[in-house]
């Protein structure tokens, strides 16, 4: 028997060239291959007879051959084969093209094909059908047959080879779900699921299959968060016996709403407890998260440990800074600023610095990770915008210091369900109350048919003394796409447009330190206009911006589209922000119009969740989820409420256990969350 890490070039059929094809999948492996599941299935069990046959809808029929098969060449490179074949309701003539094999067709022999008739000759026309011998193994018809996603060049027929051939050399994934788990919810055992899931007998049994590897995935990512919890809850920390905050609330120049002193006090609650905090705050935009973090590393240094705030970006790190160093300074607190961009020098000083103590609040990017900087007693751990970190991200940062707290927090509001998931090992606390003077930022859809408008609306904003973001779906203009291009759009808007005004251009793809170079210069009024991607999302707090236009609204999710949004309203001027789109689909344009009627950012989260999955939610590349494979947050919350208790009873029952099937669920659990760790980075 072969082994599932194999790679699937021991399988006939695949050399290097079909194993390139196989990697653009990301199939390297045998197990790679059999966990590349269908995304669909079609039924070809039942038989249909000729008369029934509807146009464009695929069927199976028995038929028998009535005359002998004719090939004409039409022109180089175009053979066409052409038969009638006839059953006891109808005859139907089949056409092949460049399919030398039709040939092979007996007259006065029955065969079973599949196929789709012509809608222009209606119960007469079929092109390119499927066929088999009354005799032969169920392979193209008469059988469920799996859909798989493919890449080009690899067809369904060259994955469903390489599967069959998979399933017959080597053993399924160990099984990882106990046998009582299993009893009691009606899940079908490992090897069982994964030669279904393929090869179903009907699509009763395909349903079994997906139930069992939906259950499976959420079952392993709630047995892994159940497990950090447990680990955390057993360890101890020292307990925080001054937990006074009357000198920090005396010196905020504003009073905190009743969220945040809700929250704080939670927090308060969780470090005087002895056992390390794990605690996600998440608010929308605007709700005052920066204060709470402010409190929370008070409370740290005024226990005697240093405090860590991680931020995604450089630009947003050096915000934090410039804040919280006003803020806390004239309370006794050293604060200091790690960024991969300072001098090597810098770097060496204010990492010294830091070991010896002689700084409580450290701010910093992806720096603060490396094992070159060391604490001198770590004791709280911040990490700000969440989705952009993975779980061993935080982690590491974490085991710089012996069990410190752990705060998180997120700008993205999160349903409930999703919050679960994702933050399963942490309490979630919830700001939903907005600081006093933020503004409504008034929100429109309209056509291109707006156009002039909405360059007089920005060149008016521009005239008194504000600036602009204009947001673009992409970098540069793609063929085939009528998408607004970000360097396109910015020459035509500096160009031929707005000459006399400043435009700038900020995107994904430019180096870090011109990106926040741009975004610097931005925010000190050196631009006019700031043309960019969503990589504006998470960005530094340019008060003076009022106006956003996104270009190209129907390609971004809802949430996307308020993270966006909250780009501006946070100055003391009135603030809109417009939506253009070409797309005239029903539904889409309801979707956004409702978008421009609310500014609950948990609605729209909501909302975006069960119509675009988590995968847009958050951006491929940065919610830290596992890339499932099989299940999906848009349909099978039920399922995952059911394997999240399960997972929990498990841990409680058994966790500690050395049985095949524990030790192969905590190798499963490690392999999922490295699998999640590689999407971020």
């Amino acid at each position: 028997m072969a082994r599932l890490s194999d790679p699937i070039t021991i399988l006939r059929g695949i050399g290097p060239a079909k194993a390139k094809l196989f990697a653009q999948l990301n199939i390297f492996t045998l197990e790679d291959l059999i966990c590349h599941f269908p995304r669909g299935y079609e039924d070809r069990t039942k038989l249909a007879t000729i008369s029934s046959l509807q146009p464009d809808v695929p069927a199976c029929f028995r038929a028998m051959v009535m005359n002998t098969p004719r090939t004409s060449h039409i022109r180089k490179g175009l053979d066409l084969t052409k038969v009638q074949v006839a059953d006891h309701t109808a005859r139907l003539n089949l056409t092949f093209f460049n399919n030398r094999y039709a040939e092979q067709l007996q007259y006065g022999k029955e065969y079973y094909f599949y196929g789709a008739v012509s809608g222009d000759f209606i119960g007469y026309n079929m092109t390119n059908p499927v066929y088999e011998t009354l005799d032969s193994q169920p392979v193209t018809t008469r059988r469920v047959l799996p859909v798989y996603p493919l890449t080009a060049g690899l067809s369904n027929a060259n994955v469903l080879k390489a599967v069959r051939q998979a399933l017959a050399v080597c053993d399924a994934p160990e099984e990882i779900i106990p046998e009582g788990i299993r009893e009691r919810y009606g899940i079908l055992p490992a090897e069982r699921a994964y030669t279904a899931i393929h090869e179903p007998e009907d699509m009763a049994q395909a349903e079994e299959a997906k139930k069992r590897l939906i259950f499976e995935e959420f079952f392993v990512f709630s047995a892994g968060l159940s497990l950090m919890r447990q680990a955390r809850a057993e360890k101890r920390c020292p307990v925080y016996d001054n937990l006074n905050l009357k000198p920090f609330l005396g010196c905020l120049p504003f009073r905190l709403t009743g969220a945040q002193l809700r929250v704080i006090d939670q927090i308060r609650e969780d470090l005087g407890k002895g056992t390390p905090m794990n605690r996600l705050v998440q608010g929308d935009v605007g709700s005052g998260k920066t204060m709470v973090a402010a409190a929370a590393a008070y409370l740290a240094v005024t226990n005697h440990h240093q405090a860590a705030l991680m931020a995604p970006t450089e630009i947003l790190a050096e915000q934090h800074y410039t804040s919280l160093s006003k803020l806390l300074t004239p309370l006794g607190i050293r604060v200091g600023l790690l960024t991969g961009s300072m001098t090597p020098k810098n770097k060496t000083l204010l990492r010294e610095r830091i070991a010896a103590g002689e700084l409580d609040l450290v701010i910093g990017t992806h720096a603060l990770v490396t094992d070159s900087t060391v604490f001198s007693n770590l004791g709280l751990v911040i990490a700000d915008e969440q989705h952009r970190f993975g779980v061993k991200q935080r982690s590491k940062l974490s085991a710089k210091g012996q069990a410190p707290h752990l705060l998180v927090m997120s700008a993205t509001p999160i349903p409930r369900t999703l919050a679960l998931l994702m933050y399963g090992d942490l309490e979630v606390s919830v700001l939903d109350e907005l600081p006093p003077g933020r503004q409504t930022v008034d929100t429109f859809l309209v056509g291109e048919s707006y156009r002039p408008r909405i360059n007089a609306f920005i060149r008016k904003h521009a005239e008194n003394g504000n600036q602009i973001y204009v947001v673009c779906p992409a970098v540069e203009e793609t063929d085939g796409m009528s998408l607004k291009a970000a360097t396109e759009w910015a020459e035509t808007l500096q160009n031929a447009v707005f000459p006399d005004l400043r435009v700038a251009l900020l995107h994904g793809q430019m180096k870090g330190a011109d990106k926040d170079g741009v975004m610097s210069a931005f925010a000190k009024g050196e631009a006019d206009v700031l043309v960019a991607t969503t990589v504006i999302e998470v960005g530094v707090d340019v008060p003076n911006a009022t106006l956003m236009v996104i270009e190209d609204a129907d390609r971004f999710g809802l949430s996307q589209l308020h993270q966006l949004r909250g780009r501006v309203g946070r100055g003391k001027d009135k603030s809109y922000c417009i939506l253009t789109t070409h797309n005239r689909n029903p539904d889409t344009v309801a979707r956004l119009k409702a978008f421009c009627k609310t500014t609950d950012g948990f609605k729209i989260a909501q909302e975006d969740l069960k119509m675009r999955g988590p995968g847009d939610f958050f951006g491929a590349r940065q919610s830290g989820l596992p890339a499932f494979r099989m299940a999906s947050l848009g349909s099978d919350l039920d399922t995952l409420t059911v394997a999240q208790k399960a997972s929990r009873d498990w841990i409680e029952a058994c966790g500690d256990s050395d049985t095949p099937e524990a030790a192969a669920l905590r190798k499963r659990i490690g392999e999922l969350f490295d699998r999640a760790e590689g999407t971020m980075n």
